[in-house]
């Protein structure tokens, strides 16, 4: 029974995904459903953490909108999302930024990796 869960499971998995870590700004584009209607939404924040793994494995994404922190998480290999694109790479030192949902303003930013 393993194997046969094992099996659909890689069916679902994603052909490629896009590269990217905790601490790094991204843009994740989600389709969203309104009624009989589907748009493509961008959400542009932190990765604050990714855990899992395989089909499992989800991130969460942190950003600060009029004042108030807001966290979404999105199963990395979901059909909702379309796209995630990384708008530039932070240095960091831990596996997961929980930290960060307690600091407000310069003490909320993450330092920019140069490569």
């Amino acid at each position: 029974m393993n194997e046969i869960i094992k099996k659909i499971e890689q069916e679902q998995l994603k052909a490629s995904v896009d590269e990217f870590s905790v601490g790094d700004t991204v843009r994740v584009h989600a389709k969203i459903k309104e009624g009989n209607r589907e748009r493509i939404q961008i959400f542009e924040g932190t990765v604050i953490k990714r855990q899992n793994g395989g089909i499992r494995e989800t991130f969460t994404v942190r950003k600060i909108s009029g004042g108030v922190g807001v966290e979404k998480s999105w199963p990395l290999h979901s059909p909702n999302v379309e796209k995630i694109e990384v708008v530039r790479h932070g240095k960091v030192r831990r596996a997961k930024l929980t930290y960060l949902r307690s600091r407000t303003g310069k003490a909320a930013k993450v330092k920019e990796l140069v490569r």
